[in-house]
């Protein structure tokens, strides 16, 4: 392949990539906690790479070298509901799973049939005890900014949250986030705030914009590509005028 068709479709393959992330992006706008996808561009030097016999300069390829998640926080928006919370700063929601403990920032809770605090697929929420939270279906709740819930004045368990280091969790479904393996939970720092969630921290607009200029990107490239066979092409049609 040449050169400009080789670089071309490296680009192309690298704008897909991105239209994906940024599609899931998108979907999750009105999920709660939902973190944003971001790229990290790099160029990479090809097998056939050659240098240039004028420069020396060697041929570099784009390619997405990693993804990584925008922990940023989300706005904060009035729900009024008592089993809805968020976390002001710092700090994770325990959840058990499955799967084992898993950690959201998504604080749109429910409570089952068995009054257990679960969150909205079913899993229960974890006190800093490793206990279940056990609320009485009829009387109020009320939420202290360190996670303290009480019912009738009376604490009923509390909330466990914990904090991480960035690089030591990866995004799981159901708006989860898995923590390495080995990895320690850190004490959060964040306060509980109830009757809140918080929204997804996608921006609207900006992704927007971003879809619009991908798409434009992903479109010269082709153009390239054309360009490139087409150059081959006639390359390949002088040859064999010649020949003849």
């Amino acid at each position: 392949m040449d050169g400009i068709s080789a670089t071309a479709a490296s680009g192309m393959q690298a704008r897909m990539q991105s239209l994906e992330m940024l599609a899931n992006n998108l979907a999750n706008i009105e999920t709660g906690g939902y973190k944003a996808d971001r790229e990290f561009y790099s160029l990479y030097v090809g097998d056939d790479a050659s240098s240039d016999p004028q420069t020396g300069d060697v041929t570099t390829l784009p390619v997405i070298e990693s993804q990584w998640t925008d922990l940023a926080q989300g706005v904060l928006r009035d729900t009024s509901n008592p089993l809805d919370f968020a976390i002001d700063g710092d700090g994770l929601f325990a959840v058990q799973t499955p799967a084992g403990l898993r950690y959201t920032r998504n604080g749109n809770f429910r409570l089952s049939p068995a009054g257990v605090l679960t969150t909205a697929d079913g899993n229960p929420l974890r006190g800093t005890n490793g206990a279940q939270i056990l609320l009485q279906p009829r009387m109020p709740v009320e939420v202290l900014p360190d996670g303290t819930v009480q019912q009738a004045g009376q604490v009923v368990g509390q909330l466990q949250l914990a904090s991480f280091d960035p690089r030591q969790l990866s995004k799981e479904g159901l708006n989860y986030f898995a923590p390495a393996e080995g990895a320690m939970p850190k004490p959060a720092t964040g306060t509980v705030l109830q009757g809140k969630v918080e929204q997804s921290n996608v921006g609207t607009a900006e992704s927007s914009v971003r879809l619009v200029a991908l798409m434009r990107q992903f479109e010269m490239l082709q153009k390239a590509m054309n360009l490139g066979n087409e150059l081959n092409r006639r390359a390949i049609e002088e040859v064999a005028r010649v020949v003849s």
